[in-house]
């Protein structure tokens, strides 16, 4: 068991070439993965993973190593290694480690590690069945459960002392419809920092025919029609939008590598006057948040973007000092294995004041997207093009046609900056974020809302 003076004396061996900050991440890991294929049980697996990571930033430059041996032996050694990397004036680590009050407190039930493997295997099962019985054109059905209780310990040479417990669960739901020669598909999924009661309040029976009737609909729906027109976005859609073509571009150490078209723009108007962008890693039970994150700081709201006008980026230690600022408590890691970087936590559109039926009456003809799919972003210039997983035609103000192959493209500021109705809905998704080979759990969202004209790429009928 390591005590607070076992890690005081390990920031201390890693300062002693120089530097001026150290931390160490102490992590416990042990996940549950469930897979289903083929009407069957394909795997279940289940790890421990410990393990630990230092890290010594001297000016702009950071060393780090870690190791899987977390005794205080291999840790001194560890910190050695990592101390050869550092230079400049010598600083002692602050032995009196202290832990900060966290912003919001756990309220885990149900600890999946406390349930018995075959009620989650019940469960997948359970999604299999639904789905699989919702139309006999559904061929394939792929269920995936895993679980995550994660205890960490974080601690630096400023004093600071942070212990965190991380449970995660979730579940995905991929099934695969077929009518002749045409193959559609259906996604849902659920998770959260929860326990495993998050199925107490969710029927993932449901869930798993929602996933089936989407991927049956989509046989019978019609090629989208390309060009320019109106796009209403449904809460149900989830905030993909918001991720990937505004939220990547808004964290900081892209804008410092200027890889972001979103750099040098503090305090400009760069979205329309009805938006407001936050990123908020307090929000109990949503799957991107935490009491700390992966450097010790508190979780906290961040306003990134204020009634279009933009506020803020998103800071971990490293690229706040760089401008003088206080991390956000953006500063994530996949493992004890990776170094921490800005990362978005839960990240949304707040609600605005229309009813989102009277946003898709006002609409005279476009395109409604109730289900988002793939995409790529630019964060350099904001240019994407995303994949519409489940769309209908809108006409007269009514909902109309399914339609398939539909593709959206444009510029992720010029897109946000023309924004004119914004609902008082709000729908969240879940996903794993990568970036720099390392991925880690968020949850995205937005309210139902209107841009007046996309590019929307469909597919050409053969005469």
């Amino acid at each position: 068991m390591l005590t607070k003076e076992n890690l005081a004396e390990v920031l201390s061996l890693a300062l002693q070439n120089g530097g001026d900050f150290a931390d160490i991440y102490l992590e416990r890991k042990k996940t549950t993965i469930i897979g289903l294929e083929a009407d069957k049980i394909e795997r279940v697996k289940s790890g421990i993973d410990v393990g630990a990571g230092l890290r010594v930033i001297s000016g702009d430059n950071t060393s780090y190593a870690h190791t899987n041996d977390i005794s205080i032996e291999s840790l001194k050694k560890t910190a050695q290694i990592v101390s050869k990397a550092a230079a400049g004036e010598k600083k002692s680590a602050d032995t009196t480690l202290k832990q900060k009050p966290a912003n919001w407190e756990l309220n885990y039930q149900k600890r999946p590690g406390e349930v018995d493997i075959k009620d989650k295997v019940s469960l997948v099962e359970a999604a299999n069945k639904a789905a699989r019985e919702a139309d006999n054109r559904v061929k394939q059905v792929a269920v995936g459960y895993g679980d995550v209780e994660q205890q960490v310990t974080i601690a630096n040479s400023d004093g600071s002392y942070q212990e965190d417990l991380r449970l995660r669960t979730r579940i995905i739901i991929n099934v695969v419809a077929q009518d002749g020669d045409v193959i559609q598909t259906g996604f849902e999924s659920l998770g959260g920092l929860q326990g495993f009661e998050i199925f107490d309040d969710s029927d993932v029976s449901q869930l798993a025919k929602s996933a089936a009737q989407r991927a049956v609909a989509m046989l019978e729906a019609k090629p989208a029609p390309a060009g320019k027109m109106a796009v209403v976005m449904a809460s149900e859609a989830g905030g993909t939008m918001v991720h990937e073509a505004c939220g990547h571009g808004l964290e900081a150490d892209l804008v410092q590598k200027k890889l972001s078209v979103y750099g040098g723009k503090l305090g400009q108007k760069v979205a329309s006057e009805l938006i407001t962008v936050v990123d908020d890693g307090t929000k109990d039970g949503k799957y991107g948040s935490f009491r700390y994150d992966d450097e010790g700081t508190p979780a906290s709201k961040t306003v990134l973007i204020e009634k279009g006008i933009l506020k803020s980026y998103m800071y971990d230690r490293l690229t706040g000092r760089k401008e003088n600022r206080e991390s956000t408590g953006n500063g994530r890691r996949e493992s004890y294995q990776d170094r921490p970087i800005p990362r978005m936590t839960n990240t949304y559109i707040e609600s605005g004041t229309s009813d989102p039926q009277e946003i898709i009456a006002e609409t005279k003809q476009g395109l409604l997207v109730k289900k988002m799919g793939g995409g790529q972003v630019n964060t350099t210039n904001g240019e994407f093009v995303f994949d519409v997983a489940e769309g209908y035609l809108i006409k007269d103000g009514k909902v109309g046609q399914m339609v398939r192959g539909a593709t959206l493209t444009g510029n992720g500021p010029k897109v946000l900056q023309i924004v004119d109705r914004v609902g008082n809905d709000l729908g969240f998704a879940i996903g794993t974020c990568g970036k720099d080979g390392q991925g880690v759990p968020v949850s995205d969202a937005q309210p139902t809302m209107r841009i007046p004209e996309m590019v929307v790429g469909g597919i050409l009928e053969e005469d």
